[in-house]
């Protein structure tokens, strides 16, 4: 099938989620020429530093090829029926579903039927597989040269000239931005930059600002927001210079952990899943909840964020000493 192009269908979710899909473009690479990928518009950027993916395809404009075959690992009745109508004849996806007959080849989601640990990439992996291609479960993020020019340039805007580590707060929740904790973050910028006599830049989207800033004021000297200042590309250009990168469960940790960056994936909520959902990188480490929230607390409907607010930063210290400690000592 050298000659032969699949589609990826990764239209839903977050930028982690889009990122994350990308393990299933290298293992279709394993068995096809190339392959192109349908993402949501605000996701094409994301999936243009996707090293397996040759074209990516913002969700409904037209298809530019013809397609072999095609995987949809995030699946509604409007991406089941994109393949379906461009007479892809191999199509991939979940089963279980009223629209699962228009799929060829129909994969049960290992987390529908009792698996809580197996990581998500591996669970996104059984759809390759379904079409006889298989790969590792790593996330690859591909910083350009652009990005590190912007990076370069915003670093020297801010007078930072020595090593730096990258806080990001935040998780893709717009809703709660107005109840967000920021104390403990406060507590973790001001202990970052003063023992360890770096920048910390606090990183976020433009609708973050309000609490970076709030975070760079609370801590003092050495803290800098830099929220709504980068694209994911200019984000993931700074996480590959920086010394680390602690974030929340977000898709900026994820990309972080990509391009190769130490990173400290901090999940705080009970209900986070951090096997699932854990960074996945060459050097990563993951901070679990211990705050004992009710199991019933999820992150769309959490109504205090009582487990931010009481955030674990000596946790996140430990775990940052350890990725950063030499090799003989970790």
């Amino acid at each position: 099938m050298a000659s032969e192009r699949a589609l990826l269908v990764a239209a839903g979710g977050g930028i982690g989620d889009t990122l994350l899909a990308g393990v299933v473009a290298r293992a279709l690479r394993g068995r096809f020429a190339a392959v192109d990928a349908v993402v949501l518009a605000a996701h094409v950027d994301v999936a243009s530093h996707i090293p397996a993916i040759e074209r990516v395809i913002a969700y409904g404009d037209a298809l530019p090829s013809r397609y072999d075959a095609a995987v949809v690992t995030w699946a509604t009745l409007g991406t089941a029926l994109l393949p379906w109508r461009a007479r892809i004849p191999v199509r991939a996806g979940q089963a279980r579903r009223l629209y699962s007959p228009l799929f060829t080849t129909r994969v049960t989601v290992r987390s529908e039927v009792g698996d809580t640990r197996t990581h998500w990439t591996e669970i996104l992996l059984d759809y390759a597989r379904a079409v006889g291609c298989d790969g590792p479960g790593i996330p690859e993020f591909a910083v350009h040269d652009a990005d590190r020019t912007a990076a370069a340039d915003l670093l020297r805007a801010h007078a930072v000239h020595d090593a730096f580590v990258v806080l990001h707060p935040t998780r893709g929740l717009s809703a709660q931005r107005s109840r967000w904790p920021v104390g403990g973050f406060v507590d973790l910028a001001r202990r970052l930059a003063a023992r360890d006599g770096v920048r910390v830049l606090v990183s976020g989207a433009a609708d973050d600002a309000p609490i970076a800033r709030a975070i760079a004021d609370g801590a003092g000297n050495g803290v800098i927001s830099i929220a709504g200042a980068t694209s994911i590309g200019t984000f993931g250009a700074l996480a590959e210079r920086a010394r680390a990168v602690v974030a929340m469960d977000s898709g900026p940790m994820h990309v972080a952990a990509a391009t190769g960056a130490p990173t400290v994936g901090i999940f705080a909520l009970q209900s986070d899943q951090s096997d699932r959902w854990a960074p996945r990188g060459p050097r990563v480490a993951v901070v679990r909840p211990v705050f004992p929230c009710p199991a019933w607390h999820r992150k769309e409907t959490c109504p205090d964020f009582a487990c931010v607010r009481e955030l674990d930063v000596h946790g996140a210290l430990a775990a940052l000493d350890g990725l950063l400690a030499p090799p003989a000592e970790r």
